[in-house]
């Protein structure tokens, strides 16, 4: 495929064929995706490749409670886990709310799982004194877990970028072994999509895109 119908094509895929996932095909994945870059190209990822069901059933279980929230704070129409506007959503009514399936099935059901790590050792987090959350470090790792999305489609699988189990973070380092210096950065299923999407909803460039301010002119295309 050209490499802008693979960025205009990868989508969030959740559900997944019977077919499998072989090593040769995620070898060649992972072999592409690993030029991705990081912080001064220091290269703190670490993924662990999971095909056993049982781990892959726990590591869906870890993000139960993160999914809890979320689908309640939907229902309360809020903006789920924002850090801006905290929730006003009432611990009971988390505690009661249905994990639909959606959520956790993807992790279950894909043929491959992988759980990502990055070392914080080796990260620039240049952002960490200002007062609100940290995004920058994210971009030593997420390059890389984007590329294998794009490698996954380019060899027509796919598959997600989930977060919810790094809310039980201590928990999947004891499961996979992971060091108290590395933080888990994401949990993405992989495998044959059900149904390819070829059509994406995004935002036209010049509703996101300005020039020379925030409020300036919007950038056409």
């Amino acid at each position: 495929m050209e490499l802008y119908d693979v960025m205009r094509t990868t989508f969030a895929a959740r559900e997944f064929t019977d077919d499998p996932l072989p090593d040769e095909v995620l070898a060649r994945i992972l072999d592409n995706a690993r030029f991705a870059p990081s912080g001064g190209n220091r290269q703190g990822a670490h993924i662990v490749v999971i095909r056993d069901p049982a781990t892959k059933h726990r590591l869906s279980e870890f993000g139960e409670p993160t999914v809890r929230r979320y689908v309640a704070q939907k229902a309360a129409g809020e903006n789920p886990w924002n850090p801006v506007h905290p929730t006003s959503v009432s611990a009971d009514v988390i505690e009661n709310t249905a994990v639909p399936a959606s959520f956790v099935e993807p992790i279950r059901t894909a043929p491959v799982v992988l759980a990502v790590a990055v070392d914080l050792t080796r990260v620039a987090a240049v952002d960490q004194d200002l007062d609100r959350v940290g995004v920058v470090s994210g971009g030593s790792v997420y390059p890389l877990i984007w590329n294998i999305l794009l490698g996954a489609r380019q060899e027509g699988f796919g598959g997600t970028i989930t977060t919810m189990a790094v809310l039980e973070e201590d928990q999947v380092r004891e499961l996979l072994g992971i060091p108290d210096t590395f933080a888990l950065a994401a949990v993405v299923p992989l495998g044959r999509p059900v149904k390819q999407l070829t059509r994406l909803r995004r935002q036209p460039v010049e509703e996101f895109v300005t020039r020379e301010s925030f409020s300036g002119k919007g950038f056409g295309v």
